[in-house]
């Protein structure tokens, strides 16, 4: 499967856009953000190869932000760490935005400063 948009099924964009979105729920529910493309992954991953892609990308992402909130908050003992957290936070909704979009066009996003822990 290539990044061509036309080449990827309308379930499928629409899967992983869904698990790209779902991240989101970390701001209703904590973990939220890494539950919600879990479950996309772990219901979809034998059934499409682009949703199995983007929802480990999704899912890695997430796990790696929440690294980067959790120093963040260690750091605002040292004053540097509110505007680190606001960066990361505006980071983290940008990009995953960004993201969403790109999977509803049908082409793999790979998110920039991520730590590959599911492959």
């Amino acid at each position: 499967m290539t990044n061509q948009p036309n080449q990827v099924d309308p379930e499928s964009r629409n899967w992983a856009m869904i698990a790209h979105l779902s991240t989101f729920a970390g701001y209703l529910v904590p973990f939220g953000n890494i539950i919600a493309p879990l479950v996309v992954w772990l219901m979809k991953k034998d059934e499409l190869e682009f949703v199995n892609d983007q929802a480990k990308e999704a899912l890695n992402f997430q796990i790696s932000i929440l690294i980067y909130v959790i120093v963040s908050g260690i750091l605002i003992l040292l004053l540097i760490g509110i505007p680190l957290l606001i960066a990361v936070l505006v980071f983290d909704l940008v990009v995953t935005i960004m993201a969403a979009v790109k999977a509803n066009e049908g082409i793999r996003y790979r998110y920039p400063l991520k730590i590959t822990f599911i492959k």
